[in-house]
This record gives C-alpha cells, sequence and structure tokens, in this order.
C-alpha cells in the first residue's frame, strides 16, 4: 500500500520560475468526481494522467488532509489517452515546475485551460510532522482544502469561482 504524505501551498510570487530545472506537461481526469467523493459512494479518486511520454492510472483515497492512501500504476499512452476520453467533468491540463528548496524537491503546478491563473506548490513529505523550511514564494496553506484538489478542479475548474 502507498501512503502520500503531502502538504499543498498557494504560490505567492513569480521567484521559483528562475529555480524550476524541469517542465512536465500534464494532461489528466478523473473516472469519477468529487461529487461521488463527498456523497460517499466512492472512497477514492480514478485519475489518469499523461505526464510527457508516460501514462498512469492512479487512485487516491478521498480522506482530507496531508496523509492519503496512494496506488500508481504505469499504462500505455495509447490506453490513457482512451480513458480521458471516458472521463467526467474537465480535464486538467498543466505544466509542472521541479523546484529544490532546502533539501525537497517542490513541485509547482501552473494550470491551463478552465484553471488558468492557479499556481500551487507540493511538497512530499517522509512523515506527516516533518518540518519544512517554507521558500519565499510560497503563500497560503490550502493542504485541507478540497477546492484545491486536482479532482474537485476537474469538476469545478478555478475560473468558476
Amino acid at each position: 500500500m502507498g501512503i502520500e504524505i503531502e502538504r499543498k501551498f498557494l504560490v505567492s510570487s513569480d521567484g521559483w520560475r528562475a529555480a524550476a530545472h524541469r517542465v512536465i506537461p500534464m494532461a489528466q481526469g478523473y473516472i469519477n468526481d468529487m461529487g461521488a467523493l463527498d456523497r460517499g459512494t466512492q472512497n477514492a479518486s480514478v485519475r489518469v494522467r499523461i505526464e510527457g511520454d508516460h501514462a498512469a492510472l492512479n487512485l487516491k483515497s478521498r480522506t482530507i488532509g496531508h496523509t492519503r492512501q496512494e496506488f500508481d500504476y504505469p499504462i500505455p499512452v495509447d490506453d490513457a489517452r482512451a480513458l480521458l476520453a471516458l472521463c467526467v467533468g474537465g480535464l486538467i491540463d498543466k505544466r509542472r515546475h521541479l523546484v529544490e528548496h532546502a533539501g525537497l524537491t517542490w513541485e509547482v503546478d501552473e494550470f491551463l485551460g478552465d484553471n488558468a491563473g492557479l499556481v500551487v506548490a507540493e511538497v512530499e513529505l517522509d512523515s506527516a510532522d516533518q518540518a519544512i523550511d517554507l521558500p519565499d514564494w510560497v503563500g497560503a496553506e490550502v493542504t485541507d482544502d478540497a477546492r484545491y484538489y486536482n479532482v474537485a478542479l476537474a469538476s469545478h475548474p478555478y475560473s468558476e469561482w
């Protein structure tokens, strides 16, 4: 069983751009939607993602907060394209920028399309109580705000807030 321990923050400035060492284009969608998770009729999001020239099927528990169960399975890109056509809600289109800071890799997601204007930074941790040094370009923490989960953004994009 995979466990993801992750914190998510809004990005308050472009200070991260100079330190970004890799950019990965991503397209993803969800087989289920946030409504099913909210109603409790499903206990995990089911995501299809194309990340550069790789693709994966991902399941993530509906738990709100920084610690969730997560399972990732590589799939052929052609299968992922076919599965994206079956997704509910909109597709998420974003660029992920990798930024090193204080010994950790930060993933800065710059959203496009219906979520354009939204930029969030995520950092994966080894433990829930791990201390982190926040970069000066990090703003408010949104780890516990489900609106910022990608599964929610697929159904309720940032442009509609």
